[in-house]
């Protein structure tokens, strides 16, 4: 190969190298609040990688949508007058279903206690002496 080599850098298990990184400037305040409180927790315990920094986006996304419509809700109310009579306001729905998302994300990210349960001196024994891995 002809010309200048380029300049290579290690990869150290795949973690994101430096700093923890900032959050994405399109996030909306809710989700840039949710990003300054996980990201660092995930950086700190290297599981902040590149290839889980969109699913992270996600979570903050879903996280913050929970925080919005509660806001949303809180201002309106739970329920709502139509013709109809009294109904559930329609941010429920969407509550509802971004509290689902961000479950199932913060499992999947290891931000949920059950993924940090067993840190420490027995790390992986569960109290009865057997391998938690095994448990699982």
């Amino acid at each position: 190969m002809k010309g200048r080599k380029p300049k290579l850098t290690t990869i150290d298990g795949g973690t994101v190298r430096g700093k923890c990184p900032s959050a994405p400037t399109w996030l909306t305040k809710q989700a840039k609040a949710e990003w300054t409180r996980a990201a660092p927790e995930m950086f700190n315990r290297s599981i902040l990688t590149p290839d889980t920094l969109a699913m992270l986006e996600s979570y903050c996304v879903a996280a913050g949508l929970v925080r919005e419509t509660e806001e949303i809700m809180g201002r309106d109310g739970r329920m709502v007058e139509t013709e109809k009579g009294m109904v559930p306001h329609p941010a429920f729905k969407m509550q509802s279903a971004a509290m689902r998302e961000a479950r199932l994300l913060a499992a999947e990210l290891g931000l949920t206690p059950h993924r940090r349960i067993g840190k420490g001196k027995d790390e992986g024994k569960s109290a009865d002496g057997w391998d938690a891995d095994l448990l699982a």
